[in-house]
């Protein structure tokens, strides 16, 4: 409890207003807020999440993640997700380190250590994991790097390969490794995931897909499935409606203009399936998060 006690203290020291910053360094940023948010819905990147005050729930698909200061959570792979804070006040508000985890310095700890792991193995590309003491001491001492900016060159990067080391050590599954190893099926479903970042608004088929990933049509629904907890389409649907969204709410487009932006042909099918996930159509969900902004 001391630690973690110390763990808040040092990101209040760092932020004092809600919202997510970036740090001198690389990949480390921090969140604060002070209320019960909204569900924000958003694209995880692989990394480590850190919670040091409050509560988090992270819906991936149809399964429910949550975390807090005993608990923390790893991201292996880009990730369409729903995450709302579930605890919060202005007195307590939640406090979470947020590191961006490269799958190349991933690789060079695997390299280092003993570990045996199975590249046929494919597991969910989100895991909750219990806060153990080694893995908290590494964080604390990469985020006190920030009070002497001096020494972040030298030793931040050795840092971030403990922290990893120690995710790799008690990581409750072991999706990290599968797709830090080259030619893995996580691997390959991850370049594939790649694409369907990059290409969302492309007809993509299943069939071209599977041959991105080197497998079977079978085999790669199986194990992208495994990974994501929901299947290709359903995976880049959830990336049309989100950038949809943000278009909505940045660019002041008109439904149907967004719509085809993001490879709909149809700006009826895509009220529907807007309205389906995100509870109200897009003319009145834009306006009461304008509201709420």
């Amino acid at each position: 409890m001391e630690r973690i006690k110390e763990l808040a203290e040092l990101i209040e020291r760092n932020v004092t207003m809600d919202g997510t910053h970036e740090t001198s360094i690389p990949g480390l940023r921090f969140v604060r807020t002070s209320q019960i948010s909204e569900p924000v819905y958003s694209v995880y990147e692989p990394s480590l999440c850190v919670v040091a005050q409050g509560t988090k729930l992270v819906m991936l698909g149809e399964e429910s993640y949550q975390y807090d200061s005993a608990s923390y959570l790893t991201a292996s792979v880009h990730l369409p997700i729903t995450g709302q804070v579930v605890r919060a006040s202005r007195e307590k508000p939640y406090l979470c380190v947020n590191l961006q985890l490269d799958m190349n310095q991933i690789f060079e700890v695997l390299q280092s250590s003993s570990q045996v792991i199975s590249s046929d193995s494919t597991g969910r590309g989100l895991a909750i994991s219990l806060l153990n003491e080694s893995l908290l001491e590494a964080v604390l001492r990469l985020i006190k790097l920030l009070e002497t900016p001096e020494d972040i060159p030298v030793l931040a990067a050795s840092i971030k390969h403990e922290i990893i080391y120690r995710i790799l050590q008690n990581e409750e599954n072991d999706s990290l490794k599968h797709f830090a190893l080259i030619g893995s099926q996580s691997q390959r479903i991850a370049k594939v995931i790649g694409v369907l970042n990059r290409e969302f608004a492309q007809t993509l088929k299943v069939d071209y897909l599977a041959k991105e990933a080197r497998m079977s049509p079978s085999s790669f629904y199986h194990h992208f499935k495994e990974i994501t907890g929901m299947s290709p389409i359903q995976y880049q649907k959830h990336l049309r409606l989100q950038e949809a969204r943000r278009l909505l709410l940045t660019e002041s487009l008109e439904a149907a203009e967004a719509a085809f932006q993001v490879g709909y042909e149809s700006p009826s099918h895509f009220n529907r399936e807007y309205r389906r996930k995100f509870g109200q159509p897009p003319k009145k969900d834009i306006k009461r998060l304008r509201e709420i902004l």
